[in-house]
């Protein structure tokens, strides 16, 4: 959630004036994650603030976005702790700014942390199997931006700056795992709407309760053993020797909610490869081709690197 866009003080009473929400009050820059604009707005309404989350999109096609938005309502509505899309006074979810769209969502209570314990990984399990309980029923779909044809492209592209940048090596695990990789089929295994970026980052907690799920920007339809995999990777997996129990943590919050299927359980250790390799490989591509931004993280490619090559090894 990178500050690629600046806005100023005018620019967000602009939009504002389109909303029913009341006055600017204060914003900044919210400095974390690659992908979008994203500011905190303080609304006031007489002697009472609210806090909002205001975000720019910078990468997604406009076409793509309204799905974004009815999901976000959907989930809401149907008891999942995230956030609900505010509308303009029009009844529309979007606005334009700058020849770009955003939108502007209710800001949950808690907070990110920055690695999580046994209790933790146990309510973030529950958490992910409720939103996919809750997704169930909405009736609009996305294809995977993220499936074989874009791993076998990005792959492609990287493939020789990665050998000059990382050794020969590392070029020679990507073309080994995705040749691996599609040789492998997961299309029988239940599918429906996924998250598809369950990081800490996007994990709200007080205490050890997880108080909501935000940013379902990389949301789409695909097996939700998938979403399982690459929620272990990116939430317990974190190189040590601690992993199987925070990996079984993580498993039995989810299955407290939802129980998996024999088929899921026996994939994911494919989809732990899978995933890992696909993060790799986006990591890999940012630091490899850098977009400028005022505030912008890039996240280190070698820690997916041994990911995967701990799941290889497994």
């Amino acid at each position: 959630m990178s500050v690629y866009t600046e806005l100023t003080q005018p620019q967000i009473a602009h939009i504002l004036s389109d909303y029913s929400l009341g006055s600017l009050a204060g914003f900044e820059g919210i400095a974390a994650g690659i992908e979008n604009s994203n500011f905190f707005i303080d609304v006031k309404t007489g002697n009472h603030s609210t806090r909002y989350v205001l975000t720019i999109f910078e990468r997604m096609e406009a076409e793509e976005l309204p799905y974004f938005m009815y999901l976000m309502k959907h989930l809401a509505a149907n008891g999942l702790s995230c956030p609900d899309v505010m509308p303009r006074r029009d009844g529309t979810l979007l606005f334009e700014c700058e020849d770009k769209q955003g939108c502007i969502v209710s800001c949950l209570a808690g907070k990110t942390l920055d690695s999580l314990n046994e209790s933790q990984l146990f309510a973030s399990g529950q958490a992910l199997a409720e939103l996919h309980l809750a997704g169930s029923g909405f009736d609009q779909h996305r294809s995977n931006p993220t499936g074989a044809g874009w791993l076998a492209e990005k792959i492609n592209t990287v493939l020789e700056p990665t050998a000059a940048r990382y050794g020969q090596e590392a070029a020679e695990l990507l073309s080994d795992e995705l040749a691996f990789q599609s040789s492998c089929a997961f299309d029988s295994l239940p599918h429906g709407v996924v998250h598809g970026d369950l990081f800490v980052d996007n994990i709200l907690f007080e205490g050890d309760h997880v108080s909501g799920i935000i940013d379902f920007y990389y949301a789409h339809d695909a097996a939700l053993a998938m979403d399982i995999a690459i929620s272990i990777n990116a939430q317990a997996v974190i190189l040590s020797d601690d992993d199987p129990s925070r990996i079984h943590a993580f498993l039995a919050g989810y299955e407290s909610r939802r129980p998996l299927q024999k088929d899921e359980h026996e994939s994911l250790p494919l989809l732990l490869r899978l995933a890992a390799l696909r993060f790799w490989v986006s990591r890999l591509y940012d630091a490899l081709f850098p977009r400028a931004g005022a505030m912008t993280q890039t996240k280190d490619p070698e820690e997916y690197r041994q990911k995967l090559l701990l799941h290889r090894g497994v």
